[in-house]
């Protein structure tokens, strides 16, 4: 039996690409390799954990001897890298684990696959894919037109976004410099299952059940391309199947909206599964509608203010497109967070109360 690896698989996308994986994909054996910080969850693959086709390993993709070690034990033919410190708010707080994992982790993995492939049989080394799944926040911001390419320049703009454009550059220079297999992908924001509830769409479904104040940075009007992350689990099955070593593939969901446009959606959403009439800390405050709940914040530092992708290459040469509509993947995942709850305090637990992050403020001239 084949085996692939995930790094970051007890993750958001990477839990749901080892879903996507066991039920849709080859059938390869599926090992997750993930440290299990923070937003990584052993409870997420509780599903998984009984298909005899599946593995955990716990382990650190910046951790030379680990990763080594799992290569030489498991002989993957294919490698997905989703392993990732990925909140924005966090890299600004704090952005040396993210340099950590994001770089120098890829750098590991990419190392330990060049070591592999070097004592590996000719047939190993034909069949061996590594795929890096990057992000569109690698491009920077646009403007009110344009789309991201494949061969737009990088211009990150926030620690987290540097950390994962130095990556993918690695990436790029393994292929070019060792003729290592690589491919990459640069997707726009994912939302759907298994989110770590910090992020936008979980907080705000969490925060106006529980009638607290659903806050919006700025004027709200910050644009994203929103991705199905089933959608996005297909795509990279697809680009690791058919795609040309040696290239990247952009993937978007082709749903611009504005945040307060998601956070609108979203309290309709819950409206109409969870009314607010029956709402009791809703009634307590006098409030007839989630919508009321909308806050506008402070913006956070570097806030991009437009992502949007060109997603033409995936269509054309692999023949992908995504499945879900904003509408119907919005409907879909608030219905899943109404009805993981538990999974939902589980996570949270000790691991973060749903507090505003990144609210460091630029240093003054002549200061460090």
């Amino acid at each position: 039996m084949k085996t692939t690896v995930v790094t970051g698989g007890a993750g958001f996308i990477g839990s749901n690409l080892v879903y996507y994986l066991l039920a849709r994909g080859p059938s390869d054996r599926v090992v997750v390799f993930d440290k299990l910080t923070y937003a990584g969850n052993l409870g997420t693959l509780k599903a998984a954990r009984s298909n005899p086709r599946f593995i955990f390993v716990r382990g650190d993709i910046a951790d030379r001897n680990q990763v080594r070690a799992l290569y030489r034990r498991f002989k993957p033919t294919q490698v997905y890298n989703l392993a990732a410190e990925s909140h924005v708010d966090r890299s600004i707080d704090g952005a040396a684990e993210f340099v950590r994992t994001n770089l120098g982790g890829t750098f590991e993995m990419l190392e330990g696959a060049r070591f592999y492939l070097n004592g590996a049989g000719t047939l190993l080394r034909k069949q061996f894919r590594f795929l890096h799944v990057s992000t569109d926040e690698v491009y920077g911001t646009l403007g009110k037109t344009g789309f991201f390419s494949e061969t737009t320049a990088y211009s990150p703009n926030s620690p987290y976004a540097a950390t994962k454009a130095g990556a993918d550059h690695l990436v790029r220079a393994y292929h070019e410099t060792y003729g290592l297999p690589v491919l990459l992908t640069n997707c726009s924001n994912n939302y759907g299952p298994y989110q770590f509830p910090e992020k936008l769409i979980p907080l705000m479904i969490l925060n106006s059940l529980e009638g607290k104040a659903l806050p919006v940075y700025g004027d709200g009007r910050n644009v994203r391309d929103w991705l199905y992350v089933e959608d996005h689990c297909s795509a990279l099955v697809r680009v690791m199947v058919r795609g040309k070593a040696g290239e990247k593939y952009n993937i978007g969901g082709n749903s611009e909206k504005t945040n307060l446009q998601v956070v609108g959606m979203i309290c309709r959403q819950v409206a109409r599964l969870r009314p607010p009439a029956g709402n009791r800390t809703l009634r307590e405050k006098g409030i007839a509608r989630y919508e009321d709940l909308i806050t506008f914040v402070k913006d956070r530092p570097g806030h991009d203010r437009r992502y949007a992708i060109n997603a033409s290459k995936i269509h054309k040469e692999l023949g992908w497109r995504p499945s879900y509509n904003f509408e119907r993947g919005m409907e879909r995942t608030v219905r899943w967070y109404l009805e993981n709850l538990d999974w939902c305090r589980k996570v949270q637990q000790g691991n973060y109360g749903r507090q505003r992050l990144g609210l460091s403020v630029r240093s003054p001239k002549g200061t460090r």
